[in-house]
């Protein structure tokens, strides 16, 4: 198969597409809408897994793990939850297979097998999380219960794209139960907080923080906090959200305390997630026509060497060399491959590691022994550059560090050059299909004026920034008076 990509300019879609099968990223599974993550992919989720599970344990949060079905009569208990999820639930009604007599060798649902209630697969797991804690609470010194799982998810999605969009996806679900309001919305917001740091310290990926309107809020919560991200073709990427959810979990499902004045109440409650999706923010925030482009942080393979020989006398010449650079490497907590393959050549490899985002790589040959030098290139200037052998090591720690500032710098440049401020409906639809980005703009609060402005130019209400400052207008399609300006965006 061809490596080479079509260019973002000319098919963005088709880039992405073909960028996260031809990486060894990811692939179509035979379940429709569902994705087999390939193991290259699958050490980036790994990756991001572990910062964000150090994060969470640091901020005070515990693993557990509930199960993938829920009764479908707790799924009703949260009637806004049940409701805003309805339409994407898998269901299982029966629990055996048998022979089908009217088809040899087919099988057939077993009417007989039918279950006595429906089970839901979980699109999220409010419901059977509540339903247990309420056997784990009975008074405040039972709380704050902070609980996080990691796990996968379903929701029947018709038109899916790997990674951004499947039926099934990997997670992570914190649930959280406080003795007051005032601790649930600071929790919310803490969560919002490490999503933040890690996008930007992790991922080098800039984020604003915000909260969502009440149409685009989580079914189920008082408020959403979310980061929004900006990818390269001018679209929003809602990164990761944060849910307060009041009392509505825990009156649906009766979860009651004994505070420290000995009387009864419901807890107050949270939920906060991030998932797979990370990774297409990941692809399309920083990777080029020639493939990914990986902050050095999540990079499975921080530094490749490549060596050049003719035979395999100068094989092992390099070989001796190389893996006294590997094991130097190793012990400053670099991740390193030696890619001593005989069965393709050093251009295809150097094309593959291009592909496939490393970092730093590293060629190095006869002469380069003889001059005790190497070839060091970087991935995200493809600036090549010949270096001493010696105190190499040092070299790459540092220069890890600057390729991942880099990145965010260029990545926040690149955000903040696509914010623009509009004060009319025509400029704001211009802005819309020919610059995009996120357009700061008035609005007047209502749900109508939000609805009416996705119905004619597809652009949503990513959020009202957290540091959006208060400034007298008017909206931009009503003309209503309007306090602050919201932040607008096509989005995924």
């Amino acid at each position: 198969m061809s490596k080479k990509l079509t260019k973002r300019s000319e098919d963005y879609s088709k880039w992405y597409n073909e960028l996260v099968v031809k990486a060894d990223l990811a692939e179509n599974s035979a379940v429709r809408g569902c994705m087999v993550i390939k193991p290259y992919g699958y050490a980036i989720w790994e990756n991001m897994q572990k910062a964000l599970d150090e994060m969470f344990k640091e901020t005070g949060h515990e693993n557990a793990y509930f199960p993938l079905l829920v009764p479908k009569s707790l799924f009703e208990a949260e009637e806004k939850n049940a409701e805003g999820f309805a339409k994407e639930c898998a269901v299982v009604t029966h629990y055996r297979l048998k022979n089908d007599p009217d088809r040899e060798g087919k099988l057939m649902v077993d009417p007989n097998a039918k279950l006595e209630e429906e089970l839901v697969i979980r699109p999220t797991s409010e419901a059977i999380i509540w339903n247990t804690y309420k056997g784990w609470i009975q008074s405040y010194r039972d709380l704050p219960l902070l609980i996080n799982q990691w796990a996968n998810v379903m929701r029947w999605e018709m038109r899916t794209r790997l990674f951004l969009r499947t039926a099934e996806f990997l997670w992570q679900e914190g649930h959280t139960a406080h003795a007051t309001e005032q601790e649930a919305v600071e929790e919310t917001t803490r969560m919002q907080g490490v999503y933040a740091d890690f996008a930007e310290n992790f991922m080098a990926m800039p984020v604003v923080k915000g909260v969502k309107t009440e149409s685009e809020r989580f079914a189920g919560a008082v408020d959403t906090y979310t980061i929004e991200a900006l990818m390269q073709d001018g679209k929003a990427l809602q990164a990761g959200t944060s849910h307060f959810l009041g009392q509505n979990f825990a009156e649906a499902f009766d979860v009651k305390f004994t505070n420290k004045e000995g009387k009864q109440d419901h807890v107050w409650a949270t939920s906060w997630g991030v998932s797979t999706r990370l990774i297409g923010g990941l692809i399309m925030t920083h990777s080029d026509d020639l493939g990914l482009v990986l902050p050095p942080k999540l990079a499975p393979i921080q530094v490749v060497i490549v060596p050049i020989h003719r035979n395999d006398e100068q094989l092992d010449a390099i070989s001796e060399k190389a893996l006294e650079i590997v094991a130097a490497l190793k012990k400053r907590g670099v991740s390193v491959k030696f890619d001593n393959r005989t069965t393709h050549k050093p251009g295809w490899k150097f094309a593959e590691y291009e592909l496939k985002g490393v970092p730093i790589r590293i060629a190095l040959g006869p002469r380069d022994l003889e001059n005790g030098t190497l070839e060091l290139a970087r991935r995200d200037t493809l600036e090549k550059k010949s270096l001493e052998q010696e105190g190499i090591e040092d070299v790459i720690v540092a220069l890890l560090e600057e390729i991942q500032e880099s990145l965010f710098a260029k990545a926040k440049s690149f955000r903040d050059e696509h914010i623009t401020k509009v004060d009319s409906f025509d400029e704001f639809k211009k802005v819309v299909e020919t610059k995009g980005g996120f357009v700061l703009a008035h609005w007047d609060g209502t749900e109508e004026t939000e609805e009416k402005i996705k119905k004619e130019t597809k652009a949503t209400i990513r959020c009202i920034a957290i540091d959006a400052e208060n400034e007298e207008g008017s909206c931009v399609y009503s003309g209503a008076p309007s306090t602050k300006r919201v932040l607008f965006a096509k989005a995924y």
